[in-house]
């Protein structure tokens, strides 16, 4: 076998495989003589079957079969003794002309076929000492935990029908038609909701004009849609609600106490206090947790510069664009609207790209060198994980993941890319910052450097989200159109 490099200009390559006819002959033949004596031939007795019958039988299947194992197996071998590693599967290219493959199965014509491929580029990995970030801490004050324990008691607090007119905080039971210029639209029919007034829950405008409702009033709401409502046909649009009032309730008093805690399964204030306490210090440990990703991709992506294979880059920037398009046909917006061009947006998503692939390859050359792995476990974790956001769809999600080889590649990433950060936290200059909680919180976005202020935008849920957050996991389907929210609480920001 002969193997040609016929393309070597960056990280491209082109190689070009030769079999010659008599060794694809050679092979066919050792194939042949191992099923002698296991075919069944009308006319022959077992083992008796002359090799010219046997090769005119089953000549071109064994044949088929030798290039099928070839381009399967070869192009690995290929690479391992060239010492490469190919950034995508090598595209393979044969003959097409029907004749020459004929004569290839034959064992007439030697058999050629090419890889084309771009090679991972060479990563020498630097001094990590030099990484200074700082993490930044908020103190949890009984208050802000107390406040979040009343904002579950009020959501678990109970009402009691009452006579007279709704007022604000009283929850209505109603049945509602939604109509856009006198139809009834999809998803804006519902019976027997319920609906706290001032709460803010349904478009703005729909709650106000309930109160003073009693039960068995029939009211007509008039509301526009906001502009920038997910749903298109309805953004902007005036729409009317036929709403049947049911019943009016008032709310009970709230108080924060064991018997609370067992309505919520609990068993008790104290424990109640708590989880609330741990869910604050989740929260907030995942954004200083973000905070500190991002300052270490920010110094790696100073620390390293090196050609990306374009294959990646453009799978990954097509990922993105997508998702942007789709925002912005989602919003009825336009790059002009958000004070940019097309052009523009394209060329800052295609570097933002390159800094991702760029911050991936180095992530995993240091969690290789480090022997960072990521256990089975770990796996079935976040498959569970993935499953538990899908009930009722768990065999399909199962059955996806067992049928494409690279779902598993997709779960196993992103874990192996946080040990990869807990690892680089063990060596690089970590510095503690009391914060407030606003500080925390502020909006990436308004408190990023000049820099990044500059870039060319709509800085909305994918790009900004990617531009954040190297790698987040994708955004939940939309729910679908209805009055039940405002626009800004349809999707997570």
């Amino acid at each position: 076998m002969q193997v040609i490099e016929t393309l070597a200009e960056g990280l491209k390559r082109e190689i070009k495989v030769v079999i010659p006819a008599k060794d694809m002959e050679v092979k066919m033949n050792e194939r042949l003589a191992d099923v002698k004596d296991k075919v069944r031939i009308n006319g022959f007795r077992p083992g008796k079957v002359p090799a010219a019958h046997l090769k005119k039988v089953y000549g071109k299947s064994i044949m088929a079969d030798l290039v099928n194992e070839i381009v399967r197996e070869q192009p690995t071998a290929i690479l391992a003794e060239r010492g490469e590693k190919s950034a995508t599967q090598p595209e393979i290219a044969m003959t097409e002309d029907k004749d020459e493959a004929e004569q290839i199965l034959a064992a007439e014509k030697d058999f050629e076929f090419t890889l084309s491929y771009e090679v991972l580029p060479p990563i020498e990995l630097k001094s990590n000492k030099g990484i200074k970030i700082t993490r930044e801490v908020v103190d949890i004050s009984e208050d802000e935990v107390n406040e979040q324990v009343l904002k579950v008691a009020e959501s678990a607090r109970s009402y009691e029908t009452k006579k007279g007119k709704a007022a604000n905080g009283d929850r209505i039971t109603m049945d509602y038609v939604g109509k856009v210029d006198g139809v009834a639209f999809d998803g804006g029919t519902d019976q027997g909701a319920e609906l706290v007034l001032g709460s803010g829950r349904f478009i703005p405008g729909f709650e106000d004009q309930l109160v003073g409702a009693k039960a068995g009033d029939e009211k007509t709401i008039n509301v526009t849609f906001p502009a920038d409502y997910p749903a298109k046909n309805l953004a902007g649009q005036e729409a009317t609600f036929d709403v049947s009032v049911k019943d009016v309730a008032a709310p009970a008093d709230v108080e924060i106490n064991d018997e609370l805690a067992k309505k919520l399964g609990l068993e008790s204030a104290d424990r109640l206090k708590e989880i609330v306490r741990g869910q604050i210090e989740s929260q907030y440990g995942s954004m200083t947790r973000q905070k500190v990703k991002r300052q270490i991709l920010d110094q790696l992506d100073e620390m390293y510069k090196f050609e990306t294979p374009a294959s990646l880059v453009d799978a990954e920037y097509n990922g993105i664009w997508n998702q942007v398009a789709n925002d912005l046909a989602q919003s009825g917006k336009t790059f002009e609207d958000e004070d940019t061009t097309e052009e523009k947006a394209r060329e800052e998503y295609k570097k933002l790209a390159e800094r991702r692939v760029r911050l991936g390859l180095v992530l995993s050359e240091i969690g290789e060198k480090a022997g960072v792995e990521v256990s089975e476990d770990e796996m079935q974790r976040a498959i569970y994980e993935q499953l538990r956001q899908y009930p009722g769809q768990e065999k399909q999600i199962l059955d996806f993941f067992r049928s494409q080889p690279g779902a598993a590649a997709s779960i196993r990433a992103p874990i192996f890319e946080e040990k990869v950060i807990d690892h680089l936290l063990t060596e690089i200059d970590v510095t503690d910052k009391k914060v407030t909680k606003e500080e925390l919180l502020a909006d990436e976005e308004g408190e990023a450097s000049e820099k990044e202020n500059k870039k060319a935008a709509p800085k909305k849920k994918a790009a900004a989200k990617a531009e954040a957050a190297e790698g987040e996991e994708a955004e939940a389907p939309k729910k679908k159109a209805a009055p039940k929210k405002k626009a800004s609480e349809d999707s997570a920001e």
